[in-house]
């Protein structure tokens, strides 16, 4: 897994990335030019205050800081922000992997949360990486951190492969 790329800031913008660049570029391509600004983030991730920090095959990273936007109704922050970043990386990790041509969705995830989050918390890293690839399916691992190395959750997923016209919008 060599040949990263690195970048401190993350996309630039958010947007939905045509599937015909997915089909002709693969996935390696798609989330380098998500990582340079090239092809836009997620929306998703603008609207939950994280961003794509790392992009290498089978390996990516986000890194953001939960606000008070994102809080359950006993004010800590809800168990779905933690649930978001996980899955954005497990499922990017195995993004990396798809060749030309193939595409993917998440058939399953599990999630621990081990410990609280608050909203006035520093910024927290979650790294995703692929356990398994196989022909039709793929399983990635994901642990998101706090700013001093604490383990506040783990999961797990499970991706379906297959050939990318098969996605419709």
């Amino acid at each position: 897994m060599s040949g990263g790329a690195d970048a401190s800031k993350g996309q630039r913008f958010t947007g939905v990335i045509p599937l015909d660049v997915v089909a002709r570029e693969g996935g390696l391509s798609v989330m380098r030019g998500m990582l340079e600004g090239r092809l836009p983030g997620a929306t998703m991730a603008r609207t939950l205050n994280f961003r794509l920090t790392r992009v290498e095959e089978g390996l990516v990273a986000f890194s953001g800081a939960p606000t008070a936007d994102h809080l359950n109704p006993l004010g800590s922050v809800h168990g779905g922000w933690a649930a978001t970043i996980l899955d954005s990386a497990l499922a990017c990790a195995v993004m990396t992997t798809l060749p030309p041509g193939e595409g993917y969705t998440t058939v399953e995830f599990k999630l621990n949360l081990t410990r609280p989050m608050a909203p006035d918390m520093e910024e927290v890293s979650c790294e995703g990486r692929v356990v398994h690839r196989g022909r039709t399916l793929a399983t990635s691992e994901a642990f998101l951190r706090d700013a001093s190395g604490k383990l506040l959750a783990h999961g797990t997923e499970t991706c379906a492969i297959f050939p990318i016209e098969k996605l419709s919008r």
